[in-house]
């Protein structure tokens, strides 16, 4: 397969997660009521396990081989601080997408930098392609419930969107690995902002939301997501 093709293919595959994501949310009802809760919140432990290891496995240990110590923590904190500013205008605007927000300020900049991977020849490609499908689906399970609770949207209007949306994904990913292949330092930038992003996400947002009283089970949905991030990352190097 051409390497351009392959770029392409795969970026939509992880954004393809995102309607997915949206279409196992409009299941409404599961029985008994215990077990839907359980799921839900386990689904979002899941997306910040998948989350960790994209940030512990892919994007920081790839970025810092290209860049020294001092600019390498200024794109990081950078990519956390503009993660929260975004939290705070979205807060004080009583914007209903918060969610929605963060899943694509997550999507755009790890295609960008998964495209440009592909073009280095990283062999961390497959995997980075592999655990953004896996955050992006729970992203869109959340996205989605977020958005039926707060507009007049249809289910098939917000599956709809985010399979647009999913289009994104090839569009960063062509444009970071045809104008990024010999910046091998912007790349790493990239990450490192996405890496901060996502860590202020984890903690901001999605390890709240997944905690349960009196429940347990839903915090094994963090150690699966980060377990299928490291034994993919074992595979790559083996």
């Amino acid at each position: 397969m051409p390497p351009l093709i392959m770029v392409a293919a795969f970026t939509l595959l992880a954004g393809i997660a995102m309607p997915l994501g949206a279409a196992l949310a409009s299941v409404e009802r599961i029985r008994p009521r215990w077990l839907e809760t359980e799921f839900r919140h386990g689904v979002v432990a899941f997306g910040g396990g998948a989350l960790l290891a994209a940030v512990a496995l892919v994007l920081v240990p790839q970025a810092i081989v290209e860049m020294q110590p001092l600019p390498a923590a200024l794109w990081f904190f950078a990519g956390g601080g503009a993660f929260m500013a975004l939290d705070i205008l979205l807060y004080r605007m009583s914007a209903s997408g918060s969610q929605l927000a963060a899943m694509l300020t997550d999507f755009i900049p790890e295609s960008l930098a998964l495209g440009a991977t592909f073009a280095l020849g990283g062999r961390g490609a497959f995997l980075l392609a592999g655990l953004m499908a896996l955050q992006n689906l729970p992203e869109g399970f959340n996205a989605y419930r977020e958005l039926r609770g707060s507009t007049d949207y249809s289910r098939a209007k917000i599956v709809f969107m985010f399979s647009v949306m999913a289009l994104l994904g090839p569009l960063a990913g062509v444009s970071g690995y045809l104008w990024l292949a010999n910046s091998p330092q912007w790349v790493a930038a990239i990450m490192l902002f996405a890496a901060g992003g996502i860590l202020y996400s984890v903690f901001q947002d999605i390890a709240p939301q997944a905690q349960l009283k009196k429940h347990w089970a839903p915090a094994l949905g963090a150690l699966l997501g980060f377990m299928l991030g490291m034994v993919g990352h074992m595979l790559t190097v083996l």
